[in-house]
């Protein structure tokens, strides 16, 4: 798998990395991006319109972003017949993070609710992954039908 794609496996690598920067740290977030997204909040609470964006509602869509490219980056992976594998992945991913804020980061919170959604990022990503991968097969087979006509 690693040696059949070598830049998509250093990518992949690259992302987890970063993942695990952030979901792994003792803190989720610094000074300086705490205030900016408490300024945001804010700014969404005083109006109607938008005050029912919340902490814990950007946090879960950051979490299912976040998971996207993982998903994506796990199915170019281990192929599109083994596409459950990379959901697989994706799961087993969130599941250890949340176990290991759980039990050595008294800082952070391990929640369900986290798994939820990053595994649903890393299926959305998966899919995404699986129409990339069909629409390029397709693509390949129509580009091959005419090169023998004309």
């Amino acid at each position: 798998m690693f040696r059949r794609h070598p830049v998509l496996s250093v990518l992949t690598v690259l992302y987890l990395g970063c993942v695990g920067y952030i979901t792994l740290g003792p803190e989720p977030y610094d000074a300086r991006s705490s205030g900016v997204l408490w300024r945001f909040l804010d700014f969404f609470a005083r109006h109607d319109e938008t005050d029912w964006i919340t902490f814990d509602r950007v946090e879960f869509v950051a979490n299912i972003v976040m998971f996207v490219p993982l998903g994506l980056f796990f199915v170019l992976l281990v192929s599109r017949s083994r596409w459950w594998l990379a959901v697989l992945l994706c799961v087993a991913t969130s599941v250890a993070i949340e176990l290991w804020q759980g039990a050595f980061l008294p800082t952070r919170v391990a929640d369900l609710g986290d798994i939820v959604a990053n595994s649903s990022g890393g299926i959305l990503g998966v899919c995404l992954g699986l129409i990339v991968m069909s629409l390029s097969l397709a693509m390949r087979g129509r580009g091959r039908g005419r090169v023998g006509t004309a």
